[in-house]
């Protein structure tokens, strides 16, 4: 007879898929409310930061964006081209150079952060009460993740019976 899979892994199977699911979902809406205003999720994401820490450092915008240097490069120049965005050198190290929005860069962001505020609402009559909880879970699930990123894998748990 063949062995039945253990519950707990079709559980974390179907979170996993879950997940994965909900984020395609969560990315298309947003992505089409975005464009919708002319923008889109990693120039939405960029002046979010921008506006929020005022110069950064491209390494922190990548971070912040989920960007690959090379495509945040070429995002950021694109956006120095709308005027969105403004290079300037860094007053403490004159060799590196921040990005910082601009005044029509503010202006933009307030309208694409109302149309996110569109696509949060969906959620919250979604999930109702339950949005606090979603956010709680998803930071420490981040966190946790990112947590055991920098570390180095630990060695596996002995198995409870001994062997």
């Amino acid at each position: 007879m063949a062995a039945r899979p253990d519950r707990s892994a079709l559980v974390s199977d179907d979170s996993l898929r879950l997940l994965s699911l909900v984020e395609r979902a969560v990315t298309q809406r947003l992505d089409e409310a975005l464009k919708a205003h002319g923008s889109g999720i990693d120039q939405w994401r960029i002046l979010s930061l921008l506006v929020e820490q005022g110069g950064c450092p491209m390494n922190v915008v990548a971070d912040h964006a989920l960007l690959l240097a090379p495509k945040l490069s070429k995002l950021v120049d694109r956006m120095v081209s709308a005027n969105l965005v403004l290079r300037r050198a860094d007053e403490e190290d004159r060799r590196r150079v921040l990005i910082l929005a601009s005044p029509r860069g503010r202006e933009a962001l307030a309208t694409w952060q109302a149309a996110a505020a569109e696509v949060q609402e969906q959620f919250r009559e979604i999930l109702g009460p339950d949005t606090a909880v979603l956010d709680d879970l998803l930071r420490r699930l981040a966190g946790g993740l990112t947590a055991t990123t920098a570390t180095t894998p630990a060695e596996p748990a002995p198995i409870a019976d001994g062997r």
